[in-house]
């Protein structure tokens, strides 16, 4: 699975939660589903930005290689 894919993944879940949030019942349902479902799109916000500082990490360890050989 490839970054895009769980991106999708982790925003497809949060939409599913927040439906139950909005279908609960009690209140503390409808909270653990909201907040749930706000982890998981915050979570898929941030893969791209994670992806792109692991390539920068996976560069420079590359570039120290280089230069050390």
């Amino acid at each position: 699975m490839d970054e895009e894919q769980l991106a999708d993944l982790h925003r497809f879940l949060a939409d599913y939660h927040r439906r139950l949030a909005k279908e609960a019942v009690l209140d503390v349902v409808q909270q653990y589903h909201s907040d749930l479902a706000q982890r998981l799109a915050d979570e898929a916000a941030l893969i791209p930005r994670r992806r792109a500082i692991a390539q920068r990490l996976r560069e420079g360890e590359q570039r120290l290689r280089d230069d050390g050989e």
